[in-house]
């Protein structure tokens, strides 16, 4: 069963000495290092709080009262924040996990203060209890990182697992662990309480032992552990929070992909898995030069099958796995919910009326929310009356793909697209 993420605890590592940072951390601590106009954690807080998270557990050692002076409980952010703090003896990130035992749930998410992890959280939440159904205790995610941000240590297969070693690297890996993990509280209750290990102890072994379930992310992660990753960080939270840009919004079904046949239904449908996921052959390069223009290209998308029980939530998360394997997008927003229980439904809880599926305009705003965005320089387009009218709502151009056809016409109450073109690779000349 899935569970609403204002219920999970993330638990923060935060009590890092930064000595490779030590120009800057002579006065505070890592997480609170000045980025642009903010400390540097409250990037990464902002966006969790977005995500729904609301209960914080702070793991704080090195400058503690200043982490606890600038947080303090939470409640001015609308949060619950609780502190554990370090002794004198530095434990490691696994030692540090094992003494706050009597504050952790059954269950929690950890991540890292120094790390900024743009993620799905949803589907980690989503994938973690899934895997608790068959015996796995633990999730990571990971990236494709082919040696790119730091050593490649994990061997994923068919989006499984089946090694995670940093110590005892091999060529088969290709991925490197993300930095954010979910995690039974009683993987850590069999360690004494003063004992010094690393989490990746926990981690190695539950890989072998095949009970480390996987989350697949697409976006690279920022973490400021050195002045050179500090100053990469620095320029993209300048692009993206303190410049506004442009963006495209893309429909997926119909504009990206083909609509495919259902033969259990005998009409056309989404896909429901990967292997009926087959994207048009014009769209890598559209979205390429989209992006050379300068603007954002997000996909926004329904996604009822899951609900309705054509297909399963996960099958839909591998989806947008696969999609973004094939061409990089700035962000992609889904909708997985249906207002009525259907005879077929077999995950009631994507059963609600919600603000995200168009023609309403949520997952528009979510993407605002979480990007600086010039709305009125920006684009709608898909093939269907839902997307013109969430544009609308959003007040940024509307492109509709197709034509008009008599049904769309009659939908859209006056609501005129401004332009009406055949395919993504047109869209390209009029933006």
């Amino acid at each position: 069963m899935m569970r609403n993420l204002e219920d999970i605890q993330v638990v923060v590592l935060m009590g890092g000495l930064g000595t490779r940072l030590k120009e800057y951390t002579k006065q505070c601590p890592k997480s609170l290092v000045q980025i642009g106009s903010r400390p540097f954690f409250d990037y990464e807080l902002d966006l969790l709080q977005q995500w729904g998270f609301r209960r914080f557990l702070f793991l704080i050692g090195y400058q503690a009262d200043m982490i606890r002076d600038h947080y303090g409980d939470g409640s001015d952010r609308g949060l619950s924040i609780q502190y554990c703090m370090d002794g004198e003896k530095l434990l490691g990130t696994g030692g540090a996990v094992r003494r706050a035992l009597p504050y952790l749930d059954e269950d929690f998410l950890l991540i890292y203060g120094d790390s900024f992890m743009d993620i799905d959280y949803e589907e980690s939440v989503y994938r973690y209890f899934k895997g608790k159904e068959t015996g796995q205790q633990a999730l990571m995610t990971v990236l494709e990182n082919k040696d790119r941000f730091d050593k490649s240590n994990v061997i994923v297969k068919d989006g499984k697992i089946v090694l995670y070693d940093k110590h005892h690297t091999v060529p088969e890996m290709d991925h490197i662990d993300y930095g954010v993990c979910m995690y039974e509280r009683s993987l850590f209750e069999d360690y004494e309480e003063d004992l010094a290990f690393d989490i990746a102890e926990i981690q190695t072994r539950l890989s072998r032992e095949g009970k480390l379930a996987a989350h697949i992310v697409s976006k690279r992660f920022y973490e400021i552990g050195s002045p050179e990753s500090m100053k990469e960080f620095e320029a993209y939270a300048r692009h993206r929070f303190e410049e506004a840009h442009p963006a495209v919004f893309l429909d997926r079904d119909g504009v990206i992909n083909e609509i495919v046949y259902n033969e259990d239904t005998e009409l056309f449908d989404s896909a429901a898995n990967v292997s009926q996921f087959r994207m048009f052959p014009y769209v890598a390069a559209a979205i390429d030069k989209i992006r050379e223009k300068g603007y954002y290209v997000f996909v926004v998308t329904n996604q009822p099958s899951a609900a309705k029980g054509k297909t399963t939530l996960c099958n839909l998360y591998d989806i947008n796995t696969f999609f973004r394997s094939m061409v990089e997008i700035d962000d992609l927003f889904m909708c997985p919910h249906y207002p009525e229980m259907l005879p077929m439904s077999r995950e009631p809880y994507l059963i609600r009326t919600c603000n995200c599926r168009k023609p309403k305009s949520g997952l528009l705003e979510k993407a605002a929310r979480k990007y600086n965005l010039d709305l009125a320089a920006s684009y709608m387009v898909g093939d269907s009356y839902t997307d013109v009218l969430a544009g609308k709502a959003m007040g940024v151009k509307t492109i509709l793909l197709g034509g008009m056809r008599c049904d769309v016409c009659n939908r859209l109450e006056g609501n005129k697209p401004d332009h009406i073109l055949k395919d993504l690779s047109e869209v390209t000349k009029v933006i």
